[in-house]
């Protein structure tokens, strides 16, 4: 497929899925049969954002075959989606629990995996009334369909009142991120500093595949936002580009979490980007000899 194609079906897909409007959850089937993995990963993902508000078997129905995809990254978002989808992907499980017994699969995506058994049979002993969990704001019981939305969002159980209203401050905070990226990499990822951007330039050049400042579950309850994720060798890179107090606090916290949970984390400095090249070169090369 033409790029300038696929970008404006990919760029669709996500525009779709911020809409919240579940008419075009149709539209969207259609962009799944366009043959193209980033299309499709796209899709599912806005999909997967759409859950409550359409039907959850149908949904399900439509993109569990995307769990075959070829693609790695597109099969995550995949498991993704459909972990949103709480009770209504039991049919699924099975599926999903092959992706996690199989030792050829990305570790990313076995981890996905079993998060996703996780959350969909904790949804269905809710549904069973097996098991009962309060939002942790107003203490109510959530439904099964509002504990498995809160806990792929914020690891957390909220109902959908108070989901809504943790979700805009987040989003607030997301925004006010998204509006210092300014400085934009070689393959157009718009990132917030000169040293993010030497970073994404090294990866592009030497054909590295990244997530630049997604948030990441890697202990329960808790989430990080790394600068750089690269999945391929599941390596977070940190650029750690401030002087301030404040700054330095978070960082110590950051390393911490990430040294608690035995994450490998090459950690870049601004003393580092005269000779960016030969420092990540070899701090990738000792995670690979390991």
């Amino acid at each position: 497929m033409d790029k300038k194609l696929e970008k404006f079906y990919a760029d669709r897909a996500v525009k779709l899925g911020r809409s919240g409007d579940p008419n075009v959850f149709f539209e969207l089937i259609e962009l799944l049969k366009l043959p193209s993995s980033k299309i499709r990963k796209f899709t599912v993902s806005a999909i997967g954002k759409l859950s409550g508000l359409i039907d959850g078997k149908k949904a399900v129905e439509v993109i569990s075959p995307i769990l075959n995809d070829p693609k790695p990254q597109t099969r995550q978002y995949t498991i993704k989606a459909l972990t949103l989808f709480g009770a209504d992907a039991k049919a699924i499980l099975p599926n999903i629990q092959d992706i996690a017994d199989n030792p050829l699969e990305k570790d990313y995506n076995i981890r996905d995996a079993n998060i996703a058994i996780q959350t969909i049979n904790e949804a269905l002993r809710i549904e069973e009334k097996l098991a009962e969990h309060h939002c942790q704001r107003c203490h109510i019981i959530v439904s099964s369909d509002e504990y498995a939305r809160s806990q792929h969002s914020f690891q957390r159980s909220y109902c959908d009142k108070c989901f809504d209203e943790v979700y805009l401050k987040r989003r607030n905070f997301d925004t006010t991120v998204e509006i210092n990226k300014t400085i934009q990499a070689k393959d157009g990822t718009l990132v917030q500093s000169t040293g993010e951007r030497l970073i994404a330039d090294w990866l592009f050049r030497n054909n590295i595949a990244y997530r630049y400042d997604e948030r990441f579950r890697i202990i329960d309850g808790m989430a990080v936002r790394p600068d750089f994720y690269l999945p391929e060798f599941d390596i977070y890179i940190e650029y750690w580009g401030m002087n301030t107090a404040d700054y330095k606090i978070g960082m110590l916290k950051k390393q911490k979490l990430y040294q608690q949970q035995g994450k490998k984390i090459i950690s870049l400095y601004p003393k580092d980007k005269n000779n960016l090249d030969n420092i990540l070169r070899k701090k990738l090369n000792l995670f690979s000899t390991k």
